[in-house]
């Protein structure tokens, strides 16, 4: 019996390329995608249109969150941050657009359906190289969860812990888009911009931080210009 996983999917750089490695490596996956209330459809149509293609089991969760109001991620009223690519993540301090417990509140839901489906492991596509400064795509946020969750499911209490697996945590950038064109992941169908549109923006962080991996592992970007 082939083993499952489950793949918390954006339908961004990262996720899709999570998404493919997990397929490499052998697991039979089921993704879960989430619109929270973000300022866009982009990504959930994406998710969709990669799921479809790589023929994965999608879930898509609405969440409501009364509170997100302070998250330009969230609310269009407010101005996405637009700085200097080489600022980002360096200053020590947390953007706006950090949306509030979002990677603890995703992981859980990815427990509860893998501890409902039998699923070996719960997969994530965060990194600490080229990011955001989020303090939820730290690797001590990731192992504690997942001792958290040992404690938490009845898979746990059987004895048979879900992994948590985070295969690009100390990818930089361009190491990720390298690893995507590696495994074949579609990166062309994959959107990264938290503006939304018909095009990536260029200016936002995630626009920024894709177009230097990108740049640097030395090759275009598939979704550029679409």
């Amino acid at each position: 019996m082939k083993k499952k996983a489950v793949v918390l999917f954006s339908g961004g750089l990262d996720s899709t390329t999570a998404l493919c490695w997990a397929v490499s490596k052998g697991y039979d996956c089921l993704a879960v995608s989430f619109d929270y209330g973000q300022r866009h459809a982009r990504e959930n149509a994406a998710a969709r249109a990669i799921a479809r293609r790589l023929g994965v089991k999608l879930y898509e969760i609405k969440l409501a969150f009364p509170w997100f109001g302070g998250c330009s991620l969230v609310n269009k009223e407010l101005k996405l941050p637009d700085v200097k690519i080489s600022k980002i993540g360096g200053s020590g301090e947390i953007p706006s657009t950090y949306v509030p417990g979002r990677n603890l509140v995703f992981a859980s839901v990815g427990f509860s359906l893998a501890d409902a489906e039998g699923a070996e492991a719960v997969v994530l596509g965060p990194n600490v190289l080229d990011y955001s400064g989020y303090p939820d795509c730290r690797p001590e946020f990731y192992r504690a969860l997942e001792r958290a969750a040992a404690y938490g499911t009845r898979s746990g209490a059987g004895g048979k812990k879900i992994k948590l697996l985070t295969p690009l945590i100390k990818l930089s950038k361009a190491g990720i888009a390298r690893l995507g064109v590696k495994l074949g992941a579609p990166l062309e169908l994959t959107w990264s911009c938290y503006r939304g549109g018909r095009r990536p923006c260029g200016r936002c962080d995630s626009c920024k931080l894709r177009a230097k991996g990108f740049a640097e592992a030395g090759f275009a970007d598939p979704a550029a210009g679409k």
